[in-house]
């Protein structure tokens, strides 16, 4: 499943009050693993920076004055993200602004069932727990060190991250299915499974190891190294 963890940065908090989108970033998953291609834009609001948003995160209207409108970007946009699912925290109000924008430009809106909430998943995961990006990114003991401001491209990245450990962890994608309640019902069931398993051979053809070697790259201390160590 192809998906994208996006955010947006914005003059104020609602489109409908005439507020702006002033930068989008996308980062792609595959697998809930970040491939490396990423897409990211600032954009001209066509209004003035309200001071708030300013605090938020750094734009203001000298810098935004020579970047493009939304319109300009829009199919380049669309294409990005075409077929995916769509990861945002607080899934709305991003959503919301993108079709704002997206009517404006006479285009199709994007639809919010589309869309992972990383709000609600982080509320059903841990409930109770804060679900702010930040609080997330603590929890999990995800480097915010370069995050001063809030940036729609590093919070695509943080967000990344976060939705990798939200669905399993960095070690998910390895995990064996556990046994069915009928193979792994007590410890002596386990254990015969386990000592048939380490009777398994499998021969990888040259393409199939490439594979996986480049999969391990991607990953943070991936466990199957630790297994080869040992």
């Amino acid at each position: 499943m192809r998906r994208i963890a996006l955010d947006t940065e914005t003059t104020g908090l609602n489109p409908l009050d005439g507020h702006k989108i002033v930068e989008i970033g996308c980062v792609e998953l595959d697998v809930n693993i970040p491939t490396g291609k990423e897409w990211h834009t600032y954009l001209n609001p066509g209004r003035s920076m309200p001071e708030a948003a300013f605090a938020v995160h750094g734009l203001d209207n000298n810098f935004l004055s020579n970047k493009p409108l939304f319109k300009d970007i829009s199919i380049e946009f669309l294409t990005f993200i075409e077929g995916a699912e769509l990861v945002i925290h607080n899934a709305r109000f991003d959503v919301g602004f993108l079709n704002n924008e997206l009517k404006q430009a006479n285009l199709p809106i994007i639809s919010i069932e589309d869309a992972i909430d990383t709000v609600q998943l982080a509320r059903q995961t841990i409930p109770g727990a804060a679900a702010s990006l930040d609080a997330l990114c603590k929890r999990f003991n995800i480097d915010l060190s370069q995050r001063g401001k809030h940036g729609a491209l590093l919070d695509a990245q943080l967000l990344a991250e976060v939705y990798l450990e939200l669905t399993g962890g960095r070690q998910s994608s390895l995990v064996l299915n556990p046994p069915s309640k009928k193979q792994g019902s007590s410890i002596g069931e386990i254990q015969i499974i386990e000592k048939e398993l380490t009777h398994v051979s499998v021969l990888l053809t040259k393409e199939e190891k490439e594979a996986h070697d480049k999969m391990l790259q991607k990953i943070k201390e991936p466990l199957w190294n630790k297994i080869n160590e040992q």
